[in-house]
């Protein structure tokens, strides 16, 4: 059992690694339902589209900002039967943690963490917008990353 109260000798809080959520929050939302009524009478299912995009600011030395963007887009032919634009945020506290391992945390595990927050608020506006709510697939935010990083390491080469 561990015995909390007693850290193990040499153990310093103050330079202890840390990772932690400390806020999340919806930066901006919009819904659009440009058919309305039309879709409601509308045979088939519109085509819908997904882009996710992450962004990660520091706000100061142990704090970072990581914003979510969801772009769902569902057409029927050429008309836009709905759009859901959402930016969800956190603030991330980031300390003692070797600066090559900043990154992977702030574009992988921070959206990670808020992916399900941001994935709920998308189904609640589609639903609230009088359509099915849209369940989004998970997110492999670790491939993402990883395939930003070969895109960037293409671009250097070429350069």
């Amino acid at each position: 059992m561990t015995d909390y109260a007693n850290p193990p000798s040499g153990f310093n809080p103050d330079t202890a690694p840390r990772f932690g959520l400390n806020a999340q929050y919806t930066k901006d939302l919009s819904f659009e339902h440009p058919m309305a009524p039309r879709t409601f009478s509308m045979e088939g299912a519109p085509q819908i589209s997904v882009n996710v995009g992450t962004q990660a600011e520091r706000v100061n030395d142990t704090l970072f900002e990581v914003t979510l963007r969801i772009l769902c887009e569902a057409k029927h032919g050429e008309e836009t039967a709905f759009v859901v634009d959402l930016y969800y945020a956190g603030l991330f506290i980031i300390a003692n943690i070797p600066p090559e391992h900043v990154e992977p945390l702030l574009l992988v595990e921070a959206p990670r963490l808020l992916f399900p927050f941001a994935r709920r608020i998308v189904a609640d506006a589609t639903r609230d917008g009088g359509m099915p709510p849209l369940m989004l697939d998970p997110i492999d935010f670790l491939q993402q990353y990883q395939r930003s990083k070969q895109l960037e390491a293409e671009q250097q080469g070429m350069a």
